[in-house]
């Protein structure tokens, strides 16, 4: 993805809007579900309302649906919502009204925004410390204490459409029975969401559903060439996950974030991609909901020791999910696979040496790895550029390690082009004897899984 040169825009944006403020929220909870907006205005020249809907479920604890805990899970919520409507222009204060945050919240707040939008800030050919990033002030008051909750010591599962949320509720199993168990989080309902927990046989009595929308004085400042990128999305999920954990009852908030997503996007900096799907970021978050929200809610990533090659290789196993499941941002709306981007170009090649061509070619369309106009994506992927692509994939040595296992099932005579391609580069003989094995049964240690978890994770992988 090429960089842009919008520091000089950057910079008079910063002068023109000095501010953006949070302005709170209005919500109601009834027999219908919970509905909520949340107020934003730019230095009060634009306003935004986003808002929030999570339809009523029989399962919802009444005794968690109370003033205490919403208040305060919505407030976070909110938070995160502003960092979409403060890049617009990049103010150089945040304020919020109505409610309050201590110093160390302050802080928490200011490392999300400048790490989350690492990415923002590098392909805007923006460059700053981050002191001088934002400033985040709030009017005295009232600071929201953590909450006790009635739990059960079962988990809901965040569903995205991809393969990793469904290795995790597999393993994990469902409840198959109005949210008694283990049950799936979708946020904004898609073919490929609905479509997974469909197969799995879920219904909608027995998933939390969030409709979130975008105000759309946000996407009329885009096309007036305001600011634009990439947000920690992530993040937002997280937040919105620990609401549906408070109102379903469930102990445990169980991602489907691999340890790939710790390596940076940009080689020999910290600007990731993934930054919110990274265990720096399950960390701070684990300790902002336990110390500010609620000490009884425990978020992890179950898929956390295993890399994208492991992740890929128990997919596998689960192929009546082949015809449902998509991870192509570009074809999200459409419920497709568009066949040139990154994200498609990973997917293919991580399940190649697990999942037949033929099978491949009847998920995507056609086999990518005969596609010459994808080699640019290709040579990102596996390490020849500095940079990987900015998109949910994996690190290089997993991709080298697929490609050389999917070698290793082909005739070279019918290698397919970009393998030809790849076989070529010297990276081919760099990994000609790599250890493949090794990926497929490591376990990462850097990880928050209680002990059940772990135990459940590691019999999967070294059965």
């Amino acid at each position: 993805m090429p960089k842009n040169n919008n520091k000089e825009k950057f910079l008079r944006l910063r002068a023109e809007y000095p501010f953006l403020a949070y302005d709170g929220f209005d919500y109601q909870y009834s027999d219908k579900g919970l509905r909520v907006q949340f107020h934003f205005s730019l230095s009060d020249k634009y306003v935004f309302h986003p808002t929030m809907m999570v339809p009523a479920k029989e399962f919802f604890i009444p005794g968690n649906i109370n003033e205490p805990f919403l208040e305060n899970i919505l407030f976070q919520i909110g938070m995160v919502e502003s960092i979409s409507y403060w890049k617009a222009a990049c103010p150089p204060k945040l304020f919020i009204r109505g409610h309050s945050l201590s110093q160390e919240q302050v802080n928490w707040w200011k490392k999300l925004y400048y790490n989350g939008l690492g990415e923002f800030l590098y392909l805007n050919g923006i460059s700053m410390k981050p002191e001088d990033f934002i400033q985040i002030e709030s009017e005295p008051g009232h600071l929201f204490k953590p909450f006790s909750l009635q739990l059960e010591n079962t988990a809901i599962v965040p569903v995205g459409g991809g393969k990793d949320s469904v290795v995790t509720l597999e393993i994990l199993g469902n409840n198959n029975g109005n949210g008694n168990g283990n049950i799936p989080l979708i946020l904004n309902p898609r073919d490929a969401n609905k479509g997974t927990v469909m197969k799995m046989g879920l219904y909608y009595d027995s998933i939390v559903e969030v409709e979130r929308t975008i105000d759309p004085v946000l996407l009329e400042l885009n096309a007036k060439g305001f600011l634009n990128g990439h947000t920690p999305f992530s993040a937002l999920l997280a937040f919105i996950s620990v609401l549906a954990a408070g109102l379903s009852g469930k102990k445990y908030i169980a991602l489907s974030n691999e340890s790939s997503a710790n390596e940076s996007t940009v080689k020999g900096s910290e600007i990731n991609h993934q930054y919110s799907k990274s265990v720096e970021f399950e960390e701070d978050l684990r300790y902002y909901v336990n110390n500010f929200i609620t000490p009884d809610i425990e978020y992890f990533s179950f898929l956390r020791p295993l890399n994208e090659l492991q992740i890929a290789r128990l997919f596998s196993g689960f192929p009546k999910y082949f015809d449902v499941f998509k991870s192509c941002n570009v074809g999200s709306k459409t419920n497709i696979w568009c066949g040139s981007c990154a994200k498609c170009l990973f997917t293919y090649i991580i399940l190649s040496p697990f999942v037949p061509q033929e099978k491949l070619e009847s998920v995507f369309g056609k086999n990518l790895l005969n596609d010459v106009d994808l080699w640019p994506l290709l040579r990102q992927l596996c390490g020849m550029t500095g940079t990987k692509p900015f998109d949910c994939i994996g690190t290089v040595d997993e991709v080298n390690a697929a490609l050389q296992m999917t070698m290793n099932t082909i005739p070279e005579t019918g290698l397919p082009e970009l393998l030809k391609l790849y076989k070529d580069s010297e990276l081919y003989s760099r990994y000609r004897n790599f250890d493949a094995d090794t990926l497929l049964h490591s376990f990462n240690k850097n990880h928050f899984l209680p002990k059940k978890y772990e135990v459940l994770l590691r019999s999967k992988i070294h059965a």
